[in-house]
């Protein structure tokens, strides 16, 4: 396989808002560029329907966002992280208002909406429920603006390059070339790993691949037992997993269980709008007493042309699979939506590898807790881009930090001991069918490792996980195969910080352990040379 060498002041692998956010603020003083591994706008930042929440409404303020926030964090938000949110949100958003990004109006004032687990309307979105794309275009427009900014489209994150204990740039494949970008900052904003459970709002690219390569690279990972599971995906044998916008409930939609009728005030005072972890056990709690695959949303109440106008791309889309949101009950049940937990990272995006920075749904700064409040990843991504951006130009411009020679006398350094694409190396590669352990894994997580959980299921998770140890050890040069290692590694730590957990807490619910147990504020990180470990929060 052939291979080159490249060097860039600025490295950015991911290229949804968090990624985008941080290329702006890099593109000023240095070279920058930005990896994606499918098409340009494939992230999970495109498919978020809500919208982004921020208190800009008349009646509004920070200080009730942040405790909006703390409360469906269920005590394990780092309150530092979330003041800086709800702080510095607002100057962001009217930021890209002022170059171009077009929120959906009532007048002349923003319009905002209602979702769960927040007191105050301060959603804002556009187009009625394509917040996410609005933001990407906008974003993407942004950075095209600056001469400084490369962007490599189709290309797959190997490792990172890691020398004298720093992150020098990283490894990728791109038209079947191996690449060694050599960089003075890497950013990692690679998003979740949603593609880990057979039930998932996310799309096909998000396949813990930042989480992954981070933890070989030695970086510490926090907080991967919660995984946030949407509660509303449509569900039929017919359609995609389309998601089904927490917006929805905002507005007035309803769940009914088969029969037809409304359960969740038995579940919640506060009904549809309770926090996702409890609307998503509530589900599933009524499949289980009814025997079902699915309830119902139902918006059939609501005025046709307000739906209509207020979610014009979940109408459309339900059209093609002959439901009409407007007269039909929409069948729905849970999916896997958002991984609290990541890279460690301070509030300035830096992980406790020099040089290494992460953002976004790919880093843990412990905002969202056990549990992400509804509509604040876009604001995240947002604000700790930005931060993260502005944190790597710190670091490059910081003369005793500087890499003098990135290249590190490349004519010594890329060997068969480092370069991965070695042939020789690629003889101790396990055969196996990667798309039926693909297949495997993902039915095991939503089965064993779900909403629900248990000492037992997850040892049983274990166990089967513990099958596939050799595919972890192995080097390959597909995508396909080393998405599979990134899954296998990501859902490795999902279970053993489960496990080690013995308490249920915002979207880890244990029903062996249904109490918070003894030292519930207390994290779980994982490193790769030390493992699992209980930290202080």
């Amino acid at each position: 396989m052939r291979s080159s060498i490249k060097t860039v002041d600025f490295l950015i692998i991911g290229g949804g808002v968090a990624g985008l956010r941080a290329a702006i603020e890099v593109a000023p003083v240095g070279s920058v560029i930005v990896l994606t591994k499918d098409m340009p706008a494939e992230s999970s930042t495109g498919y978020a329907q809500g919208g982004i929440a921020v208190a800009l409404s008349d009646e509004d303020k920070v200080g009730i966002h942040y405790e909006d926030t703390i409360k469906a964090g269920d005590g394990l938000c780092n309150k530092d992280a979330v003041k800086v949110l709800v702080e510095e949100g607002p100057e962001l958003i009217l930021e890209l208002i002022s170059w171009g990004a077009e929120f959906d109006k009532e007048g002349s004032k923003l319009a905002f909406t209602q979702e769960a687990a927040h007191s105050r309307r301060r959603i804002l979105h556009a187009q009625g429920d394509s917040t996410g794309w609005e933001l990407e275009r906008v974003l993407i427009n942004k950075v095209r603006t600056f001469k400084s900014v490369s962007r490599y489209d189709f290309a797959f994150t190997v490792d990172l390059i890691i020398k004298d204990d720093r992150c020098a740039g990283a490894i990728i494949l791109r038209d079947r070339k191996a690449i060694h970008i050599y960089a003075k900052a890497t950013i990692l904003a690679t998003g979740g790993a949603g593609q880990l459970y057979s039930r998932t709002t996310n799309p096909a690219v998000t396949t813990g691949d930042g989480m992954a390569i981070a933890y070989r690279a030695g970086a510490v990972l926090q907080d991967m037992e919660f995984i946030q599971f949407h509660p509303t995906t449509l569900y039929s044998p017919s359609a995609p997993q389309f998601l089904l916008s927490e917006a929805m409930r905002g507005e007035g939609a309803i769940l009914k269980n088969i029969h037809g009728e409304r359960f969740m005030p038995r579940y919640h005072t506060l009904a549809e709008l309770a926090p996702r972890d409890i609307v998503s056990r509530a589900i599933i709690s009524e499949m289980v007493r009814t025997n079902a695959k699915h309830v119902y949303l139902d918006l059939t109440h609501l005025d046709k042309n307000f739906v209509k106008g207020r979610f014009p791309r979940i109408y459309s889309t339900c059209l093609q699979f002959d439901i009409d949101i407007t007269e039909d009950l929409i069948p729905v049940s849970p999916a896997a939506h958002y991984v609290m937990g990541g890279v460690k990272t301070n509030l300035k995006g830096e992980t406790d590898i020099k040089g290494l920075f992460a953002t976004g749904e790919v880093a843990c700064t412990g905002v969202h807790g056990a549990n992400r409040l509804a509509s604040n990843s876009l604001l995240e991504g947002l604000v700790y881009g930005a931060r993260a951006g502005m944190s790597a130009g710190e670091y490059m411009n910081k003369g005793q930090e500087r890499i003098q020679d990135t290249r590190f006398r490349i004519q010594d350094k890329i060997n068969r001991a480092s370069c991965i694409m070695d042939r020789a190396s690629l003889l101790h590669a396990p055969s196996f069918d990667t798309v039926k352990i693909k297949s495997t894994l993902r039915r095991l997580m939503w089965e064993k490792v779900g909403i629900i959980r248990c000492k037992e299921s997850l040892n049983a998770a274990r166990e089967w996980l513990r099958k596939w140890d050799s595919i972890l050890k192995a080097d390959f040069t597909s995508r396909e195969r080393l998405e599979l290692k990134n899954m296998l590694t990501v859902a490795n730590l999902i279970v053993d910080s489960a496990l080690l957990r013995e308490g249920s807490i915002g979207a880890h619910y244990r029903s062996d352990f249904k109490e918070r147990g003894e030292n519930w504020q207390r994290h779980v990180i994982s490193q790769k040379e030390k493992g699992l470990q209980r930290a202080d929060a």
